[in-house]
């Protein structure tokens, strides 16, 4: 590795957490049973939902989605975290890091793309109950969840390369994984506009999600007001929680690390928020689409009772 005012690197060197040893056994163990717990988890949706007819509609489609997303989220950032919390320090390749770097915003912005495309769905599926089916068909829904994965995949590749190609003036990251925010700090060149305009292009995509996802639930709160019954109100009040317990973790970690004044910056909140982030998300998944969910659970058990007769 050759180090000059203009860096060229070959790896960088990922710090990790503060603590002692011990802390970061229990860390790990725990972390290992989160990992394990989620992928068991988001894979089973996957495995009921294509293999129930009863599940092949638009709202479990794109269940199956975010479960796929969510997969590749932890997946993309908790191994390494494992070789960090055991030898202390880690090192990961300059590839490596921008690759990882890049599929980790990649999927956070399409699971905030596509999380407001499930509060579309729900609002047409509650207001306009009996045109759904004649509004979510297929073509509809695949190139919905199309509008959520490419538009991210692009658009990121090209600041991604740019900044890949900067000299660099170190090679250790403050972090657990290759975060934006600490590889920009070592970066030689003066680079505001790049900061900017990654702040203005985050800032506008998660106000539009917001704006949409808001307006979709207010129209569906004026909607469900007017049912007729309790138990109408119940039953559509139940499906959206699940939606809306993802849509509170989802938004609010990017709230927070966006939003936040800049005197109150810190790289260890930083930490415990992007780790919180990613992997309450993933880990709470099928447990809040499941729990409460009626139609899943029941997809469930028959599919536990025909293995038991296998």
């Amino acid at each position: 590795m050759e180090e000059t005012n203009g860096t060229i690197l070959d790896e960088f060197v990922l710090t990790g957490f503060p603590g002692s040893t011990l802390l970061h056994i229990i860390v790990f163990i725990v972390l290992l049973l989160v990992y394990i717990v989620t992928l068991a988890g988001n894979i089973m949706i996957i495995i009921i939902v294509c293999t129930d007819y009863r599940l092949h509609s638009p709202m479990y489609l794109f269940l199956v989605c975010l479960s796929c997303l969510e997969i590749l989220a932890i997946s993309t950032v908790v191994p390494k975290v494992f070789g960090i919390l055991i030898n202390r320090r880690a090192t990961i390749s300059k590839v490596g890091c921008f690759a990882q770097s890049y599929l980790y915003y990649f999927i956070s912005t399409s699971d905030l793309l596509l999380l407001t495309v499930m509060s579309i769905d729900r609002c047409i599926a509650i207001c306009f109950p009996l045109r759904y089916s004649s509004i979510m068909i297929n073509s509809i829904c695949f190139s919905l969840i199309i509008g959520c994965l490419v538009p991210p995949f692009i658009t990121l590749l090209y600041p991604t390369m740019v900044i890949a190609n900067l000299p660099f003036c170190g090679h250790v990251l403050n972090h657990f994984f290759c975060e934006s925010a600490a590889m920009l700090k070592l970066i030689c060149v003066d680079i505001t506009l790049i900061k900017l305009n990654t702040i203005l292009s985050s800032i506008i995509i998660l106000i539009g999600c917001l704006i949409i996802t808001t307006v979709s639930y207010i129209i569906i709160v004026a909607t469900v007001i007017r049912m007729p019954t309790d138990t109408g109100r119940q039953k559509t009040f139940s499906t959206c929680l699940s939606h809306l317990t993802m849509l509170s973790i989802c938004f609010g970690s990017a709230i927070f690390i966006l939003i936040r004044p800049p005197t109150e910056y810190s790289v260890e909140t930083d930490k415990v928020v992007n780790l919180v982030s990613t992997v309450m998300a993933p880990l709470l998944n099928p447990f809040v689409y499941t729990l409460r969910n009626q139609k899943v659970k029941e997809c469930i058990q028959d599919a536990v009772k025909r293995a038991r007769l296998l």
